[in-house]
C-alpha cells in the first residue's frame, strides 16, 4: 500500500500545483511526466497517479460543485489552497474509484491534511468526505 499511498501524495502535488499556477491538471501531469523522463533525479508518475489526476479531470465541475454545497460556511475561493485541492482529490477518489475501501481513501485524506495543511484541517477533511461517503450513491451524477 506505500505505492498508493505516494501516488495519491503525488496526485494531490499535481492537483495544488494546478491551482497554484492556475493551470490545468492535464498540463502539470504532462509537465510531471515529461520532467521525470528528461531527469533521471526524477522518480517515474505512477499509474495510479495518473489515473487519479486524469479522473479528477473528468469530473472537476461536479467535484467543485459538491464541495462548494457541502462546505457550509466556506467558498471554494476562501477555502485553504492545500485543504481544497485534498477534498477535490479525496472526493474523486471516495466517489468514482470503488477499488478503493472509503475509510481508507478518508483516512488518507486527513493523513495528507496532518502532513500538508493547519491543526483545524483534517477535522474539516474528514468530516466533508463522511458526508459524501454517506451521501456516495446520489453523488455520481453528472
Amino acid at each position: 500500500m506505500a505505492a498508493r499511498n505516494k501516488a495519491r501524495k503525488r496526485a494531490f502535488q499535481i492537483l495544488f500545483e494546478a491551482d497554484q499556477r492556475g493551470e490545468s491538471v492535464q498540463t502539470v501531469l504532462a509537465d510531471w511526466v515529461r520532467h521525470s523522463r528528461s531527469d533521471d533525479r526524477q522518480p517515474p508518475v505512477a499509474e495510479y497517479t495518473m489515473q487519479l489526476v486524469e479522473g479528477y479531470a473528468d469530473h472537476v465541475d461536479r467535484i467543485d460543485d459538491l464541495i462548494s454545497t457541502y462546505a457550509v460556511d466556506w467558498t471554494l475561493d476562501r477555502m485553504p489552497v492545500v485543504d481544497r485541492n485534498i477534498l477535490r482529490l479525496g472526493t474523486y477518489e471516495l466517489v468514482w474509484e470503488d477499488e478503493t475501501p472509503d475509510a481508507v481513501v478518508i483516512d488518507e485524506a486527513v493523513q495528507l491534511a496532518k502532513e500538508f495543511s493547519t491543526d483545524d484541517s483534517p477535522a474539516f477533511v474528514n468530516g466533508m468526505l463522511a458526508r459524501f461517503k454517506d451521501l456516495k450513491p446520489s453523488l455520481r451524477r453528472d
